[in-house]
Parts: C-alpha cells; sequence; structure tokens
C-alpha cells in the first residue's frame, strides 16, 4: 500500500493561488490512480482531481475544472495540485489519495494522506 505524505497548504486570499504536493512512498502499480480529495467543516469529503499514474489522463470535479490541475513527477514520487482563482467555498482540508477507483457514481480511494489545511479568506 503506498504511503501519503501532504504539505503545502495555507491561508490564501479569494483570488489566490496555492500548490499542494503530495510524497508518496511504497509500491505505485503501473495501472494506480492517484489524487485529491477534500473536506470542508460539516461536509463529506469528496473528490477532487485523480490522475493516472502510467500517463497523463486526469480526471476533475467539474466546479475545479479550468481552476485547479493535477500533475506528477514519477522520477520523485510527487503528485502536485496547483489551485488558481481560489474562491472562500475552497476552503477545506484537502487530502491526497492513492489507489482511486470510479465506480461510475462516486470516487474512493484505497489510502489517505492525513491532510493539509487550505482556507480561503473573501
Amino acid at each position: 500500500q503506498v504511503q501519503l505524505v501532504e504539505s503545502g497548504g495555507g491561508l490564501v486570499q479569494a483570488g489566490g493561488s496555492v500548490k499542494l504536493s503530495c510524497a508518496t512512498s511504497g509500491r505505485i502499480f503501473t495501472s494506480s490512480i492517484l489524487g485529491w480529495f477534500r473536506q470542508a467543516p460539516g461536509k463529506e469529503r469528496e473528490f477532487v482531481a485523480a490522475i493516472r499514474w502510467s500517463h497523463d489522463s486526469t480526471f476533475y470535479k467539474d466546479s475545479v475544472k479550468g481552476r485547479f490541475t493535477i500533475s506528477k513527477d514519477k522520477s520523485k514520487n510527487m503528485v502536485y495540485l496547483q489551485m488558481n482563482s481560489l474562491q472562500p467555498e475552497d476552503t477545506a482540508v484537502y487530502y491526497c489519495a492513492g489507489g482511486l477507483r470510479d465506480d461510475g457514481y462516486r470516487w474512493s480511494a484505497a489510502s489517505w494522506g492525513q491532510g493539509t489545511q487550505v482556507t480561503v479568506s473573501s
């Protein structure tokens, strides 16, 4: 199982940008999908973005398309989430996740990082 450690969260003003990083360790299978989820206070954890480890197919929650970009650096075993044009509703704890699956209804994950807080002030 892959281990995941996030970094890069913080406080940012609306319209600003933040880049999250996720350091991975352990075995990542070629077919694996890694990604990001978030959980706002009082809300369920939700899918944000995902990327296939073997190639560059990406997937996004509709509300972040065009603002967020997921990427990876296989040589460093890193996954990133560049977040631009941030809005207060993007405030949440962001979790890096591994072993993502999409059952056609919702995304799930097999492993999780500890999470990093992103707060967007208006």
